[in-house]
């Protein structure tokens, strides 16, 4: 195995819980199919940015290929060049890397197969399955017939091979513009799988392609190139989500009807020593998640519109955008692996996947303290200049992510929804005349309350029991505990507040005709006047820290900067959706 196939057997889990597919492929192992191998590919159209629902097939793909000594490769179907490009291209590679998989050998395009596919045609039209037709895209849908009710034959599905053969070299040449003929299979125009009646396996597009340029003008379907890609790279198993499985008899036909001696010859297995079979196809239940939109073109509508800030905003349920938020490689493959793999279409509840988050943070995530909406208190009994550093646990389970140090002094910051001047009942934060303990450090009582000519609350004088650092005090009980931070040595930082995007359980609802009137107005909410404690930005011991008593947090890798941090909140502590 190669160091790229180590490497994703290592992120496979050692102990995977067992599935309709493992159980498959253990059967197949157990049979000698396929001499014994696992190969399996992803692959993905270039056509946007990989999502939540992608990290399942990704997850699964390359896990049962590392669990049986096997190989998985990474295979763009670059077959539509309208709507492709590098940018995807790069992404994908750049966010299955990241979520801890790497591939078989190089990337591999099925526009890498163009010249091969192509020849693969003209075999299908010398055995006369497949002609050339003229029916323009609107004609031949109304021909195709519906789901009760038979197609109709082309005019030109009688076509000689001769002349479909020349049509078709002409259409590789740029003879006609786009529409005016397609290269069909002819199958069944009365089949009841209204995908078996006279597919389209090549149509006419004048356009350059981002890995071939102008080299063709015609370009394969993707029902076409996907089984014939699997052939030629010697996949075993071919695992798709469910909306494929109508695709599966196409998928065979295909195969089944092209020469197994020329597919043999091009296939990565020729000289290999191996039986050369086919592969084959098996579905799976796609991953779906509530109050989230999955569908790419519904997010491209939504970055194309300025709905969402790219690709990669937090808000978005793709990979680029849960990493930009904090969400780690391991929280969603856990995640993958909780929702598991079935045959099952369902919905899965957004708190797994914020359960696996918050479960992942928690252990791995240091501690440390932000005041997001600052309230000055002034400590009375501190002389001015005076500065105690305070020793603090970085975690409260793992001393082995070390202490830090923590700036105590005269005057500091608390959250402002910390204090109230006529506390509701069962309020245990700062009162007039109360007391609370700052976190890792003195309890505190409020001696007055200092006001601006409108009546707004400017700044708290307190004084502190400073027999208290670490110590209960004499006589009394204090129950609350605040966070703070110090008001010399804090950090001003810019932070994001981060929700669900929508609303409603399922946005795409076919009830719903304007997605954007069931968006969340409270998905994003940004405030400039917090203030950090100074270790979080001058020790950087993470890239994500849990502040305490607000949530999770991380460096947002984009627009932070040394002069101005900006912190994204990945989760809140607990479910604030939850009824």
């Amino acid at each position: 195995m190669t160091d790229s196939d180590n490497a994703a057997k290592e992120s496979g889990s050692a102990a995977a819980p067992s599935n309709f597919i493992r159980n498959m492929i253990t059967q197949d192992l157990a049979d000698g199919k396929h001499g014994g191998r696992v190969h399996t590919r992803f692959p993905p159209e270039p056509n946007g940015y990989l999502h939540i629902g992608h990290a399942k097939s990704i997850c699964l793909n390359f896990s049962v290929a590392a669990e049986n000594n096997g190989y998985c490769n990474l295979r763009f179907d670059d077959t539509n060049p309208a709507k492709e490009s590098q940018e995807y291209v790069d992404a994908i590679k750049d966010n299955i890397r990241w979520l801890g998989f790497d591939w078989h050998g190089e990337v591999r395009y099925s526009s890498a197969y163009f010249q091969l596919l192509y020849d693969f045609a003209v075999q299908l039209i010398n055995k006369d399955l497949a002609y050339v037709c003229s029916l323009s895209p609107e004609q031949a849908r109304e021909y195709r017939g519906t789901l009760t009710e038979p197609g109709k034959n082309s005019p030109d599905r009688d076509r000689s091979k001769d002349e479909s053969l020349d049509l078709l070299a002409r259409m590789k040449a740029g003879e006609f513009p786009d529409g005016a003929y397609s290269l069909r299979a002819r199958i069944d125009m009365a089949s009841p799988n209204i995908n078996m009646r006279d597919p389209v396996l090549y149509r006419i597009r004048h356009i350059a392609h981002h890995q071939t340029g102008s080299d063709w003008c015609i370009y394969p379907t993707y029902d076409y190139t996907h089984c014939i890609s699997d052939a030629i790279e010697g996949i075993t198993h071919s695992l798709c989500t469910l909306e494929f499985e109508d695709h599966r008899p196409l998928y065979d036909w295909i195969l089944h009807n092209l020469d197994l001696e020329s597919l043999q010859e091009v296939s990565d297995l020729a000289g290999s020593g191996y039986d050369y079979v086919l592969p084959e196809q098996t579905e799976f239940a796609k991953l779906k998640l509530n109050y989230t939109m999955m569908g790419k073109r519904n997010l491209k509508e939504m970055v194309d519109a300025g709905t969402v800030d790219g690709w990669d905003d937090p808000r978005m349920p793709t990979l680029a955008g849960l990493r930009r938020r904090g969400f780690t490689p391991a929280a969603i493959r856990n995640f993958c692996e909780s929702v598991g793999v079935s045959r099952s279409e369902s919905v899965v509840d957004m708190s797994m996947l914020e359960h696996a988050i918050r479960d992942d943070l928690d252990k791995h995530a240091p501690r440390a303290m932000c005041v997001l909406n600052p309230l000055k208190i002034v400590i009375s009994n501190v002389e001015e200049g005076q500065v105690q550093h305070l020793n603090m646990a970085n975690h409260p389970k793992d001393e082995a992510m070390g202490r830090r140090d923590v700036p105590f002094a005269r005057e500091i910051y608390i959250d402002r929804a910390d204090f109230e001047e006529e506390p509701p009942a069962g309020f245990k934060r700062l009162v007039p005349g109360g007391e609370v303990r700052l976190r890792g450090s003195y309890v505190i009582r409020c001696d007055s309350v200092e006001k601006d000519a409108d009546g707004n609350i400017e700044r708290l004088v307190c004084s502190a029991d400073l027999e208290t650092l670490g110590k209960r005090p004499e006589g009394r009980k204090v129950k609350g505990v605040i966070h703070w931070v110090s008001a010399e040595h804090g950090v001003p930082v810019t932070v994001r507040l981060y929700d669900r995007l929508f609303n409603v359980e399922n946005p795409e609802s076919k009830d719903i005709e304007d997605y954007r009137t069931v968006l969340n107005p409270d998905s994003l909410q940004v405030t400039e006047s917090a203030i950090v404690e100074p270790s979080v930005v001058s020790d950087r011991r993470s890239d994500s820290y849990q502040f305490e008593r607000e949530g999770y947090f991380c460096l947002d890798p984009v627009d932070s900067s040394s002069e101005k941090p900006v912190f994204n909140r990945t989760i809140t502590l607990r479910d604030s959706w939850s009824s």
